[in-house]
Order: C-alpha cells, then sequence, then structure tokens
C-alpha cells in the first residue's frame, strides 16, 4: 500500500489531522497527497522548528474544530447531509469531494445557519489565529465549495454571500 492509500483508508477510520513528510517535491504529489485527504504536505529537507510548529498548528486547528461540532452529527438541509461522523457530505445522494478546508468552512457554516460571519472571523475560526494569508482566500473556498454543492453555483441555494458583510448558511 503507497502512501496515498494510507491517508484514504486513515480518513475512513478516523477523523485527525494527517500530515504528509515526503521527499517527493512535485507539485503532482503535494496535490495528490491534499486531494487524498492529507492536511498539509512538508518535503525533505525541513528544520525540526517548521515540522513542530505545523503540528501545534494542527493539533490546535483539531482541538478546536473538535470542541465546536456535536460528535456523530448529521446536518440535512435542502437535499444535502454532512456527517461529521464520517466527514462524508451528500449532495442529492452524491458524494461531493471536499478538502479538508473545504469540509471544515461548510461544516461551521452549516452549524450555525442563518449567522452571518465575516471573513476575517472565518479565516480565524477556520485557519487559526496565526495564518497570514489574505481574507480572498475564503472567497475563494467559498467558490470551491458552491461549485461542488451547488445546481447552479452562480445562484447559490447552501452559502449565501452578503456583500461587503459575509457569508452565512440559509436556514
Amino acid at each position: 500500500m503507497d502512501g496515498y492509500e494510507i491517508i484514504k483508508e486513515i480518513r475512513k477510520r478516523f477523523d485527525i489531522p494527517v500530515m504528509v513528510v515526503s521527499a517527493k517535491d512535485e507539485d503532482v504529489s503535494k496535490i495528490r497527497g491534499l486531494e487524498y485527504g492529507a492536511d498539509d504536505y512538508l518535503t525533505k529537507p525541513f528544520s525540526p522548528g517548521e515540522l513542530v510548529a505545523r503540528i501545534k498548528s494542527h493539533v490546535r486547528r483539531y482541538e478546536r474544530l473538535k470542541g465546536s461540532l456535536v460528535p456523530f452529527e448529521v446536518i440535512s438541509h435542502k437535499g444535502m447531509e454532512i456527517n461529521t461522523a464520517s466527514r462524508k457530505v451528500y449532495v442529492n445522494g452524491r458524494e461531493a469531494q471536499l478538502t479538508a478546508r473545504e469540509y471544515e468552512l461548510l461544516v461551521f457554516l452549516a452549524s450555525n445557519p442563518g449567522i452571518v460571519f465575516t471573513k476575517e472571523h472565518l479565516l480565524t475560526r477556520i485557519w487559526g489565529a496565526d495564518y497570514y494569508g489574505d481574507t480572498a482566500t475564503i472567497a475563494v473556498h467559498i467558490q470551491k465549495i458552491r461549485k461542488k454543492i451547488e445546481k447552479d453555483p452562480s445562484s447559490p441555494e447552501f452559502i449565501e454571500t452578503l456583500w461587503g458583510t459575509g457569508y452565512r448558511f440559509n436556514k
């Protein structure tokens, strides 16, 4: 079994952070690892300090998200079902393949229907307070989620944009 298959097996059985440490530094290897469910991909050589910082960051986010979710909850809305135990999302019976961050963002919004969240709040909540990225990251992830769960991403039913304010999950 190769590393990618191991990631798939871990994801089937456990809801834990997964980090790939590999000598393979080609983009295709990194993308494949992340698409199979890894939360991070670190290539050799790396500093021990960076490895420790990344692990701490993933553990903090994992603990924060685990505390915010009701175990084994199923969130259902207009033909979409999110099973937090299996970390799977189904739309009209078809599984939507979301990345780890897309899944976290969707679950957070769906767990708080009708509440408006700013991009800044979502960025801090999902990526963590130590993330230094741009809030445009949120818009990009929302767009990718919509392509995977909406019938018509240009006219979304699930995640609503409130221009100049943020996003909310429709009740």
